[in-house]
């Protein structure tokens, strides 16, 4: 008997067919393989006209839902309906979450298989659970289909209705969504909380103490009885003591007052007390606490995290990583209890196997925690895995495997000491049994180093001894505003608030950076000027769209539709439609919303108006009777923008940009500017003959007031020869580029690429010598691209039509690309991961294909590109939202 068997990805089915028997064909369905139309250009012809028809859903007609199948799926459908034809089953064996049960649905719409068809659900692919879930297949859980397709319309409800709104109000492109206009607000309301802090200032001492020539420190807390001030005592609003605190609050003058008065001066142990306690291990990972974990630990983004596991489960290294439980089957806990007893010993071992409950808002997707995959756990180093997915697996193992070890035990230690009339605390902490301290601690990338970092000593003490003094230290302190979020932080809050689901965070995240709502730097994630502008309008007109409690019950709403508990239609008919639903909010109060009042950013202490424009942000004043504008660079945030800033903005555009002097060989003019990506130095002025005169921007960490004539004048000498390459004879040059300074060895011709290495801390690109540059090319290689075959893609789009070999996308150091066979294309703007077809893939290859080949298919190459010109134009005004909010 011939078994067709559909799964999602090839990865995926390159895996599993390694576990099924002879006759089970398995084939790849490449994810949903349909869907809600895109672009105006997939909705079909019969009902392009209807008023809803770019919605996509039949608001009218119960919501019924416009499926179609994008092109680039028609293939793949096919291909799919010509396996079918040979099978006497079909067993569809998409993913077990809600959407692999939407997946298998459509497939089941589509395929209209007239054999028997099974549905095969596993959370590992190894080859016992794969047997497994083959003798225990089930039908199709039509309930939790219904809970899919009622967030997907739902979402596309949300992102179709308003999303047009903020294009007609503030901006095109922008996008609205039921998470991610919630997210943008929480990142929105820190940053304000931020603006409107006003920093306080304290100092207190520190003293270095001696006992038994075991040195160790204390801290001032108290002077005459009375708290001494520490951060926690100011008022933010209003950087000053908050009322009610009886705390005496020194500055420095009083601080090294203190200081001379206690000098010489004899110390006595007051008291001291010691505390037991115990830690218990964290539990194993759920989709939300893998990514904050790999964001701290690793810096992944969560879409990277989100990929990287997909890839380990798709290859049968970890369990399915969209769960939001933390419970281990008892062959999990068996197989870490195994890896405890085998690395650590028994007395690391939990003295009874531990189990989780799980404990977040609405948590629903209740399979296993994301684990190492198989009864045998592999340790990190068995696996062959390299670079990000092995820090991924490491992660995942050692969560796993510490979450069946014993407590930490620790001991707390505080010794108060008395100095005339001032009281100083000493804190320390011992470690008398590590448990899972061995294996894995939070935020920490290496255990070992962690324990020491726990660890703080303090010598044998009693009350009355005299320990000696050696130092008194006064210490300045600042209070900090609230930190932003990060996206692990981003991540915890909306999880703990209830909104949206784990699975849905990367995607949503990463959404909110490519629509220019928010900006990295390092870790934390910066909204934008666009994002005050459309949280301010939506705050104002559409209070319940982003108000946390709101969303959150939405959330809940539609969990209980999942379990019947809940009717899907009133529902919906009661959010879009009737006196208050969302359709209606948005047609009463488009004629109320004025366009420049939604473009306004509202700052406080900034008497300019900032404003968005076109281009982006610019301010806008009034002086003399005429309106001045000032462009705003695309790095300064809100809540960097002072009036300092300001003034130096509007001053450039009034008077000009400043002059730093003259250029010593030619005497022309040097000038300081503020330009969209940052300051920058210019040699000379623009004009008809020289339009676009020498440009040069700062190094990354120099600010306006670090730039002098010498640093300008060596800037717009970039690049700097250094001497030539005693080996080769070719020249080596210091430049800056996009990604910092670097040295280069020119190669060129038939001797290869040139050689770049970038320059280290401490090394500058204006005085960096030649022996220094040799010294850098002498050091083995770091990162550089690697072969895209020993990389695991970002996405597998399919086979290319032609040869039947992969066409994927990986990340390269330039960006993500395209690959099929040795041909690579870049990714053009406007395109991502998620939104790029195959048959845009394609396009991009035939393009960079060599010559004799691009010379075969000229005028289909041409002919495509001319439609996907076309497709793209149509796209950018009626897809708001390319992906589902959640």
């Amino acid at each position: 008997m011939s078994v067709l068997v559909i799964v999602e990805s090839p990865t995926k089915a390159r895996t599993i067919r390694k576990y099924l028997p002879a006759d089970h064909q398995v084939e790849a369905s490449m994810g949903h393989v349909r869907d809600l139309p895109q672009s105006a250009s997939e909705i079909p012809a019969a009902v392009k006209k209807e008023k809803w028809a770019q919605l996509g859903v039949n608001v009218e007609a119960d919501f019924e839902p416009l499926y179609v199948i994008p092109k680039d799926k028609q293939k793949v459908v096919k291909a799919l309906k010509d396996a079918l034809k040979q099978a006497d089953e079909l067993v569809l064996a998409t993913d077990e979450d809600r959407e692999g049960e939407s997946i298998s649905w459509h497939l089941l719409q589509v395929l209209k298989p007239k054999v028997p068809t099974k549905r095969m659900v596993f959370h590992e692919i190894t080859e016992e659970a794969i047997r497994d879930a083959l003798t225990n297949c089930r039908d199709l859980d039509e309930q939790l289909v219904h809970a899919q397709e009622t967030r997907r319309i739902l979402d596309r409800l949300v992102g179709y209705t308003l999303s047009p709104l903020l294009w007609k109000k503030v901006a095109p492109k922008l996008s609205a969504g039921r998470v991610q206009s919630v997210a943008v607000r929480l990142l929105v309301m820190r940053e304000r909380e931020r603006r409107a802090f006003r920093q306080g200032s304290y100092w207190d001492l520190k003293a270095a103490l001696t006992q038994a020539k075991t040195p160790f420190d204390a801290k001032l807390v108290a002077v005459a009885g009375t708290k001494v001030a520490t951060g926690a005592d100011f008022d933010e609003a209003t950087g000053k003591i908050a009322a009610g605190r009886n705390v005496v609050l020194l500055d420095e003058e009083a601080a090294v007052a203190l200081k001379d008065r206690l000098t010489g001066k004899p110390w006595t142990v007051t008291k001291l007390d010691e505390r037991a306690s115990t830690r218990k291990p964290a539990p194993p990972f759920t989709t939300s606490t893998l990514q904050q974990e790999a964001n701290r630990k690793l810096r992944l983004s969560a879409r990277d995290t989100m990929r990287i596991a997909q890839s380990l489960y798709e290859n049968g290294y970890i369990t399915y990583m969209r769960t939001d439980s933390v419970h281990l089957s008892e062959q999990a806990i068996q197989a870490a209890r195994s890896c405890v007893e085998q690395k650590y010993g028994k007395a690391y071992l939990s003295p009874e196997p531990r189990q989780y409950a799980t404990k977040s808002k609405g948590a629903q997707e209740a399979h296993e925690a994301i684990r190492p995959a198989g009864s045998h756990f592999r340790t990190p180093q068995e696996t062959g895995l390299k670079d990000r997915e092995l820090a991924v697996y490491d992660l995942i193992w050692k969560r796993t495997v510490a979450c069946q070890m014993a407590e930490a035990r620790q001991t707390f230690v505080t010794v108060d000491l008395q100095v005339e009339d001032a009281a100083f605390r000493s804190s320390g902490k011992r470690i008398d049994f590590p448990g899972f301290f061995r294996a894995y601690v939070e935020g920490s990338d290496d255990p070992d180093a962690a324990l020491e970092d726990r660890e703080v000593i303090l010598p044998p003490l009693k009350v009355g001894d005299r320990p000696d003094c050696t130092e008194i230290e006064p210490i300045g302190h600042e209070t900090q505003p609230p930190a932003r979020f990060t996206e692990a932080s981003l991540v915890k809050t909306l999880e703990s608030e209830g909104i949206g689901r784990p699975s849905t965070y990367a995607s949503i995240i990463g959404t909110i950076i490519d629509r220019g709502y928010a900006q990295t730097n390092g870790n934390a994630l910066i909204p934008t000027f666009t994002a005050f502008a459309v949280s301010a309008l939506l705050e104002k007109h559409f209070p319940d769209l982003v108000d946390l409690k709101f969303t959150a019950k939405m959330e809940d709403t539609l969990d209980r539709i999942s379990t019947g508990d809940v009717q899907w239609l009133p529902y919906l008919r009661d959010f879009y439609l009737g006196d208050t639903g969302l359709e209606t909010q948005v047609k009463e109060r488009e004629s109320q919303i004025d366009p420049s009042e939604a473009k306004a950013v509202e700052l406080e202490n900034l008497t300019a108006k900032v404003r968005i424009g076109k281009y982006g942000p610019y301010l806008e004043v009034e002086n003399n009777g005429e309106t001045l504008t000032a462009s705003i660079p695309h790095n300064l945030t809100p809540a960097d923008l002072d009036p300092e800033q300001v003034e130096v903005l509007l001053k450039q555009k009034t008077e000009g940009p400043d002059k730093l002097g003259l250029h010593p060989e030619t005497g022309e003019p040097i000038y300081l500017l503020i330009g969209s990506y940052g300051p920058y130095v210019q040699l000379g002025d623009a004009t008809e003959e020289n339009p676009k005169p020498k440009r040069a921007s700062l190094p990354k960490g120099k600010s306006l007031e670090d730039v002098t004539l010498e640093m300008a004048v060596g800037l717009l000498a970039l690049p700097r020869l250094l001497g030539v390459h005693p080996e080769t004879g070719n020249k080596i040059q210091a430049s800056l580029g996009r990604f910092g300074p670097y040295v280069v060895h020119k190669k060129g011709g038939e001797e290869g690429k040139d050689d770049y290495r970038s320059l280290k801390a401490g090394d500058d690109v204006l005085t960096v010598t030649l022996e220094r540059a040799l010294e850098l090319f002498a050091e083995p290689k770091k990162g550089g691209r690697r072969r895209a075959s020993t990389k695991t893609p970002l996405r597998e789009l399919g086979a290319h039509p032609e040869d039947g070999k992969p066409v994927n996308l990986y990340e390269g150091p330039y960006g993500v690309y395209v690959k099929h066979q040795k041909t690579n294309a870049g990714l053009p703007e406007g395109e991502s991961v998620e939104t790029l077809t195959l048959e845009k893939a394609l396009e991009l290859l035939a393009a960079k294909a060599p010559k004799s080949k691009a010379k075969s298919s000229k005028s289909k190459s041409t002919k495509s590109t001319k439609s996907t010109k076309s497709k793209k134009s149509t796209k950018s005004t009626t897809n708001p939202n390319k992906s589902s909010d959640s």
